[in-house]
């Protein structure tokens, strides 16, 4: 039977990526695997008769040296081949190895091998959909996969061996409907898998097991997910005193330290929760907030037979608020607690829409790809939270595909639908900022009967309801739009649904001719009105003589006819009015189709919706002048039209999230809480903008000093002034400083701007001096990938610097010795020229008032304790807050900053002493 079929896992070193530019191999490494067991490993080293680069040897750890012994490829190649016969080839990045190894059998005249290969890589990423990552180091981790030295060919192949063989006894585990859902598409990849699939499916079909666990909807395997038993009322009181406290927590955290803010905190919640009353909580890092608030809530909830509700601004937050927390809190209270997650809809799949795709068979290699991912974690999610799938590119645009848009009742299952269901059993509610704010025009309100919010992050809220409110305009996501629908002739969706009714004889010929031509004069129009603007946005340009590739024009700078954007309004009505009328038509007479007729007619309608929401965001955007929301143009010289998008937001959010809460606060208690909600000399800075009553208290919770006892804090007093010297030499001196610094602490360093374009520079400059070129250096903007892969390339090396601008001044841990040190370059006010900033500072300005110390000031305090926040996560950190900015010391607002900061030591040195000062407490802080 298939099982004792040979695989040869193979892995390769090489002096670099291209064989054609003469590149050789350096290492062999192939692993001998039958029966699902290691039969023989071949391996040695292997002369490339050239010099192996540095940045190779690094990676690899093999030297001139150690091949320096060895003989040239020739001398094996008869060897390999043998091994090679009769077998799977087998690589983690299949195409890479056996592409090179083809190219050196060529070269020394032996045949091309054949035979049949299998990519761990695409294997891994149908089998592990939900890896974090697929890079054969990170699966080794994540699968309990022994791999002692990764970029090693011997360690690597027996690594991938044993992946190959995890994905093999994973398959197993798969219900039998997936396994032939897998086997029916697998012909499509890359890699020859499908015959792993058949063999599982011989194996699953002669074993007939029933598989409980799973429901069976659009024939499909989804994994039953788990029921919420009905809430029991605890017998157990809220711990009200101290000691209660501490013989409830103790017994049960046995490292738990006692902190009386965080009694105090928990205190001040049970009140508000009992009383329904508003208040607001800045609590400091190291109080433990979040056992502050779960403790009381929980006891509230179970109590009361009122569920409470807690919203947080990043997805991150609610992950670890639902696994690491709530795990935390059932071992305190000895009970289960039961939690809901609910995030928007659009975050869930569609089960139906992706069986209709299901039944097309022209698709992509990506889709493919993603189509088989997306069938294994059905039979693996609880959730149906898209996020949880880790795709590459074209596989993201899949996805795009089968997120659901619109709430109908599901014929069959619905994880949003289970979702909303699951929360009617909750005591404690788990969901965003943004998907509280979705209330506010959702039909069916989702938050009903509950007794007390908790807002988390409280000071994020107001950007989530921003964000909410945001629209924003692209010329390339409106040029995708109409290259989906097509003209006839050109074998996109109208001319497929032209040929459709064609074969049905079921709509008038007269109506598909009005609708292309509806279709062509909106595009024509659209082209008119993007022509109006492209020529008055690069006039703008020329005139102001802007340097930066990357540009800003607020849209109050342009003239144009609101009457011209109009009609463009009016032509997307009217191909719209005519597709639905093609759509009614389908749907009156029930014709025979076909599953790939039914999918077509099925994306029209998509596509039809899809138009309705980009026609409401372009009368938002540029028929509805409205005088509190802002506009700008953000686009790139090099590639205009390509890159011009027009983003549209509210000035204010106050009135909307006051809305949200009136109803809630007449029934309800609402803590607002963060570690950042107060600044010195204007205390309700952040109260104000969220609509809370002036007598809505603010208590202000701050660890103890000891807990700040490892921070240092450094102001570089001899720091050039940027308004008297050029940027050129500002850059050069902060690069100097900065290199001073990391060498100083090794490493494990944040370097925050304020501008993308200095980091930019300052890094480029530090990379060409060559001085830190025994560190690994990410920078946002620079080095690819998103704020967390950063943070977590950063986390792997122990000699790293990570350089970032706005987003890394919060919500970023690094607990631990990971982080030795943060850098200020400059203090973190908001650019003059940044549209948000820009338009509320005239608006305050209109109005009377002070920009600076209204606006400008608060913010960057605010965001300068968020900064120092970074360092300190628990009592036994230590690290360094080093301030470059020289106007701390030099004007008058810059004691606000430091009387922001705890009480921590605060010394004010030149460069070249506080390097010294700064060495002396490094070395020293451990002893």
């Amino acid at each position: 039977m298939m099982e004792s079929q040979k695989y040869a896992i193979v892995d390769l070193e090489t002096t670099g990526h291209s064989y054609v530019n003469g590149d050789r191999i350096i290492q062999i490494a192939i692993v001998i695997m039958k029966d699902w067991r290691i039969e023989s490993t071949f391996t040695t080293f292997i002369h490339p008769e050239q010099s192996i680069p540095l940045f190779i040897q690094d990676l690899t750890n093999i030297t001139n040296a150690d091949v320096a012994n060895a003989k040239p490829f020739k001398a094996y190649g008869q060897k390999i081949y043998d091994l090679l016969q009769d077998a799977i080839f087998v690589a983690h990045n299949a195409d890479f190895d056996l592409a090179f190894l083809q190219a050196e059998l060529r070269r020394i005249g032996l045949p091309a091998w054949r035979g049949k290969k299998v990519d761990t890589v695409e294997l891994a990423k149908i089998i592990f959909p939900t890896a974090l990552s697929y890079k054969l180091g990170d699966l080794a981790q994540e699968l309990n996969i022994p791999l002692e030295q990764a970029h090693r060919a011997d360690d690597d192949a027996k690594a991938t061996a044993q992946l190959l063989k995890v994905c093999w006894t994973e398959l197993l585990s798969l219900p039998q409907v997936t396994i032939e859902q897998l086997h029916k598409r697998s012909f499509r990849l890359k890699s020859d898998i499908s015959h792993l699939l058949f063999a599982a499916l011989h194996i699953k079909r002669s074993k007939v097991m029933p598989e409980k666990d799973f429901i069976y909807a659009y024939q499909l395997a989804i994994k039953q997910p788990p029921t919420k038993k009905q809430n029991i009322a605890t017998e157990n009181e809220y711990p009200k005193t101290r000691k209660d406290k501490l013989a409830i927590l103790q017994k049960t955290l046995p490292s738990f330290e006692e902190r009386p803010q965080q009694f105090q905190m928990m205190d001040i919640i049970w009140h508000s929760l009992q009383e329904h009353q508003e208040t607001i909580i800045e609590a400091s890092t190291g109080i433990g907030k979040t056992l502050s608030y779960l403790l009381p809530s929980f006891y509230y909830a179970k109590q009361n037979g009122r569920k409470i509700g807690i919203s947080t601004y990043t997805s991150n937050l609610l992950e670890q608020l639902m696994y690491e927390e709530i795990a935390k809190l059932e071992q305190i209270t000895g009970e289960r607690v039961q939690v809901a997650l609910l995030k928007g809809m659009q975050n869930y799949i569609d089960i139906g829409r992706f069986a209709q795709i299901l039944k097309v068979d022209d698709e992509s290699y990506d889709e493919a790809l993603a189509i088989a991912q997306v069938i294994t974690w059905l039979a693996k999610t609880e959730t149906g939270d898209l996020s949880e799938l880790n795709m590459s590119g074209g596989g993201q645009l899949f996805l795009e595909k089968i997120r659901k848009l619109k709430w109908t009742a599901a014929q069959q299952f619905d994880f949003y639908s289970y979702a909303i269901e699951q929360s009617k059993h909750a005591d404690i509610i788990m969901t965003n900022h943004a998907m509280l704010l979705a209330d506010l025009v959702r039909q069916e309100q989702l938050f009903d009967n509950i007794g007390g919010w908790i807002i988390d992050e409280a000071h994020q809220f107001i950007q989530a309801a921003i964000q909410q409110d945001e629209k924003i305009f692209s010329y390339t996501a409106w040029k995708y739009l109409f290259g989906q629908i097509g003209m006839s002739g050109d074998n996109q969706l109208f001319d497929k649904m032209q040929q459709i009714a064609f074969d049905t004889e079921r709509i008038p010929k007269q109506l598909l001719k009005q609708t292309e031509q509806n279709f062509n004069r909106l595009v024509i129009m659209f082209d008119d009105v993007m022509q109006i603007f492209i020529e008055q946005l690069q006039r703008i340009l020329k005139q102001t003589h802007r340097q930066e590739m990357k540009q800003v024009v607020m849209l109050s700078e342009l003239n144009f006819d609101v009457q011209h954007c109009a009609k463009m309004s009016l032509l997307m009505q009217n191909w719209i009015d005519s597709a639905e009328q093609i759509l009614r038509m389908f749907y009156e007479h029930c014709v025979e189709i076909s599953p790939a007729q039914q999918y077509i007619i099925d994306e029209w309608q998509y596509w039809i919706y899809e138009f309705k929401i980009k026609v409401a965001e372009w009368d938002e955007i540029f028929v509805m002048r409205q005088a509190d929301y802002f506009a700008w143009f953000e686009l790139d010289k090099r590639s205009i039209p390509g890159s011009v998008q027009l983003l549209k937001k509210p000035l204010h959010v106050t009135a909307s999230i006051k809305q949200l809460f009136a109803p809630i606060r007449q029934e309800a208690a609402i803590i607002w809480t963060s570690g950042t909600l107060t600044v010195p000399n204007n205390e309700r800075f952040i109260a104000d903008q969220l609509g809370i009553e002036q007598n809505v208290p603010i208590h202000r919770l701050q660890a103890p000093s000891s807990y700040y006892q490892g921070a240092r804090c450094f102001i570089v007093t001899d720091m050039p002034d940027i308004q008297t010297v050029s940027q050129n030499e500002y850059i050069e001196e902060m690069a100097y400083a900065i290199t001073r610094i990391v060498r100083t602490t090794e490493g494990r360093c944040f370097v925050l701007f304020t501008s993308q374009d200095m980091l930019r520079k300052t890094v480029l400059l530090i990379q060409e001096s060559k001085l830190l070129d025994d560190y690994m250096l990410f920078a946002q903007g620079v080095t690819v990938g998103s704020r967390m892969r950063l943070l977590k390339s950063f986390q792997k090396f122990s000699h790293s610097v990570l350089f970032g601008t706005n987003s890394f001044w919060e919500g970023v841990d690094v607990p631990g010795d990971g982080l030795a040190a943060v850098i200020v370059v400059r203090l973190p006010f908001s650019a003059p020229n940044e549209p948000a900033f820009k338009a509320k500072s005239q608006m305050l300005q209109a109005n009377g008032y002070n920009a600076f110390t209204q606006l400008a000031l608060p913010e960057a305090v605010l965001r300068f304790k968020q900064g120092f926040g970074r360092l300190i996560r628990s009592s036994q950190d230590s690290g360094a807050f080093i301030i470059l900015d020289r106007r701390i010391d030099s004007k008058s607002y810059g004691k606000e900053f430091l009387s922001a900061l705890p009480p921590i030591s605060i010394q004010k040195l030149s460069l070249e002493h506080m390097v010294q000062a700064l060495g002396n407490w490094y070395n020293n802080r451990h002893e």
